[in-house]
């Protein structure tokens, strides 16, 4: 990520707490199945992603662009008029 100018040193998973998902719009897991909570009128999205841990570099940034384009594509989704140039 520091390729990309960012520090993730501070950084670490959280927790999808009762909380956390109950403030969310949109709710996007990866693989956690039902072992995430779930609440009537939340949108989830289950993101099946390779882990990155002991992969090779050039898997890692496949993952991470994969990721990229997914919220690039969630974030158009969600506010259209706000992603168009």
């Amino acid at each position: 990520m520091s390729e990309l100018g960012l520090d993730l040193a501070k950084e670490f998973p959280k927790p999808l707490t009762a909380e956390v998902v109950q403030a969310a719009d949109v709710v996007i897991t990866m693989g956690c199945g039902d072992a995430c909570p779930l609440y009537p009128g939340k949108r989830y999205l289950d993101w099946e992603l390779e882990d990155p841990a002991g992969q090779p570099l050039a898997m890692v940034r496949r993952i991470r662009d994969d990721i990229q384009e997914r919220v690039r594509g969630l974030l158009a989704d969600l506010a259209p008029a706000a992603t168009t140039p």
